[in-house]
């Protein structure tokens, strides 16, 4: 997530380069060429679409009514019954650049969990100065909020629960008080030791009082997951040469989850974290091996110099992978393959080791996301890798769904890549060993691997060699409770060339961005055919389209946004969708601050609900089981900054959000520190959110 490819000259949001160099087609050439004979398509989505209000296509009502009963008994609380035609019942708010929450007349909002709260250990407080040590951030919520998951307790759970947080980077000239040090080439080790504990997963338990407001429970449920973490290996590539190091000549452990971004959660109640950009952490000053090199692993430094940390402990020097031992026992050239996998994280049980399922393959995650379970079928999880002309991925478990089965059923099955064909059809492609497409194409490409663990350890190259399509950088995902189609954002993507303008993709490149979904074959999540179309091309009023296909209006001054990232569909049918644009595009564009906007999945019809402060992203989000609280979590405010220079003072500026037409709120540089935060929007009624 984090710096998206939109004009942004900023350098320490640590976006992986693009490393896909493969002759695969581009998912812009195959939406160019199907356009084309759009008329010929039949059974495509947008058929499927028009008559899902009747369900004809998609089912039957029993079916339907069973499906919404697999929601609730996935989402683990009462939900409310789901409803397939959501009312977007709030007017749309104007573009702003004000430095607070901006949100729709009738709403109010409120900070939780901000940077540097502390919530375990001896709760060190948050010094605004920034100079909390090392140990202190270890006990203190981390920083740059991201993916979040709400988990209730049964008793109360609309006002009773775990919010469980990712945390993906830092901003060095905040979290220090005088930005970061590096003397005679080496970084200070408690500058280090702070950078690490600010990564991670923050767990909270809080609770609604009665006046409206959460607040934080001290309790034993409160946790921190850091980048120094010990954490457990499981499925094909635990034991497998390429993990063991140092630290764990087995094979069997891996240190911290870094580059936290997206999440997920399972129907058995876990929390997924996701490690996306984890390649740029790690340094090899020797020859590249392709499971370094085809992620991005620089030559030269680590993105935040902990390779050089004073204090030479192996906890630090760790991200230095050059070979320097006689055997992989002996160094830390494997380290950064223990890293870009999705993590399982038990909340509920503050003494559980967090566990690497790499049957779920390594790149670049942005999330993981489940499809609504069916008892005695596979279970099934969706993810995207963000990197420009990088691939979407599902993982079909080998086991199936039943009220027994736990993480365990994570760590057999198959994962594939896809296909986008040109004529709005879709294939699934198996990245696995044994399997003969997968065999015949390694040989016609004379790309080898030595077991399943090599295939997962370069997930990438695996989807290279089927054949993926590319995609103009794959993010966040969700799934339709009930209908099972999947939506998923290509954020932008500058490399598209010049030569793939059509009428329904007429950008090269493409800056702006788009939502493309997708229906798999029956229904079935674990079908290998799918068809597609595309929801929205987002863009300016004079560059964008809602529903393509069918012939949609261009958005509106009420919709208009750009580098979609964000994305979930609640339990109310709405969908929402985050934006994270940077660089020229969000300081001087038509676009205004980041925003979310809520759209109708079907209608197309889409209202901006949600504008954050300055120079933030708008990221993360999840709800009480009622609807009542949405979660919102808004990232990285005024960190384009120096040391103690300011371009956002939000949320300790005393405005924690605003009406639209109320005065906008004015940054002083020499303010507070920006501190990423979740809020709590709630309608002063009580009623659900966006309804």
């Amino acid at each position: 997530m984090s710096d998206k490819d939109n004009n942004s000259v900023e350098s320490d949001h640590g976006d992986e380069p693009m490393s896909n160099h493969s002759d695969n087609p581009h998912f812009s050439t195959l939406l160019e060429k199907r356009l084309s004979r759009r008329q010929m398509l039949t059974g495509s989505l947008s058929i499927a679409v028009a008559g899902m209000f009747g369900l004809p296509e998609l089912t039957t009502q029993a079916e339907a009514a069973s499906s919404a009963s697999i929601a609730t008994k996935f989402t683990q609380s009462p939900n409310p019954p789901f409803v397939l035609n959501p009312t977007l019942g709030f007017n749309a708010i104007p573009i702003t650049r004000s430095d607070t929450v901006t949100i729709p007349l009738g709403y109010k909002a409120q900070t939780v969990i901000p940077w540097g709260t502390p919530i375990t250990g001896s709760y060190p407080a948050y010094a605004p100065d920034a100079s909390n040590s090392g140990a202190d951030q270890e006990q203190q919520v981390g920083a740059h909020h991201d993916g979040m998951h709400y988990f209730p307790f049964e008793d109360n759970p609309n006002t009773h629960g775990l919010l469980t947080v990712n945390h993906e980077y830092v901003d060095q000239n905040v979290l220090h008080t005088h930005g970061p040090s590096l003397i005679a080439g080496q970084r200070p080790a408690d500058e280090v030791s702070k950078e690490i504990a600010a990564h991670g997963v923050s767990i909270v338990e809080i609770s609604k009082d009665t006046d409206g407001n959460w607040r934080i429970i001290n309790g034993l449920y409160n946790r921190r997951i850091t980048a120094g973490t010990p954490m457990e290996i499981r499925g094909p590539v635990r034991g497998s040469d390429l993990v063991k190091t140092k630290y764990s000549p087995a094979g069997i452990e891996a240190r911290g989850t870094i580059n936290n971004c997206g999440s997920g959660y399972t129907p058995w109640g876990t929390y997924l974290t996701c490690e996306e950009n984890w390649a740029g952490y790690f340094v090899n000053r020797a020859s590249l091996p392709r499971e370094h090199s085809r992620y991005g692993v620089s030559t030269h430094n680590g993105r935040y110099r902990w390779e050089t940390a004073q204090s030479g402990a192996d906890e630090h020097i760790r991200f230095d992978i050059s070979v320097k031992g006689s055997s992989a026992n002996e160094d830390y050239r494997n380290e950064a393959n223990g890293h870009g996998w999705i993590v399982e994280i038990d909340p509920f049980n503050p003494n559980s080791k967090p566990i690497k399922r790499t049957a779920m393959g390594r790149f670049a995650h942005e999330g993981c996301w489940v499809a609504p379970p069916q008892l005695g079928q596979p279970v099934v999880f969706y993810s995207g890798d963000d990197a420009q002309n990088e691939y979407i991925y599902k993982f079909v478990t080998k086991a199936r769904y039943s009220k027994e089965i736990n993480g365990d059923i994570l760590d057999e099955g198959i994962l594939y890549a896809a296909r986008f064909n040109d004529d709005g059809t879709g294939e699934w492609l198996a990245l696995d060993i044994n399997d003969p497409y997968f065999h015949a194409m390694s040989l016609s490409k004379s790309v080898f691997f030595m077991d399943q663990a090599d295939v997962l350890v370069n997930t990438r190259l695996a989807a290279d060699v089927v054949g993926a399509t590319k995609m103009d950088r794959p993010e966040w995902g969700t799934v339709h409770p009930q209908t099972c189609e999947v939506y998923m954002t290509l954020t932008n993507n500058s490399s598209r060339s010049a030569g793939t303008i059509d009428a329904a993709n007429p950008r090269a490149p493409n800056p702006y961005g788009h939502i493309i979904r997708w229906r798999e074959e029956g229904n079935r999540p674990w079908a290998t055919q799918f068809t597609w179309d595309i929801f929205v091309l987002a863009g300016p009023e004079t560059d964008s389209q809602i529903l393509p296909e069918q012939g949609g209006l261009a958005l509106t001054q009420d919709n208009i946004f750009a580098s979609p990232d964000g994305l979930w569909i609640d339990q109310n049918g709405i969908l929402w969708i985050q934006t994270d644009m940077s660089g020229s595009q969000q300081s001087s564009g038509p676009f205004g601050n980041n925003q979310m906007l809520a759209a109708h999945p079907f209608t197309g019809e889409i209202k901006r609900f949600l504008v954050g402060p300055q120079d933030c992203e708008v990221t993360g989000i999840t709800s009480t089981p009622d609807g009542k609280s949405l979660f919102v979590n808004l990232q990285h405010p005024g960190d384009r900054s120096g040391a103690n220079s300011f371009t956002s003072n939000w949320p300790d500026n005393g405005k924690v959000f605003r009406h639209p037409g109320e005065p906008a709120v004015v940054v002083n540089p020499s303010g507070a520190r920006p501190r990423s935060a979740t809020v709590v929007v709630s309608r002063e009624d009580g009623g659900v959110v966006g309804m």
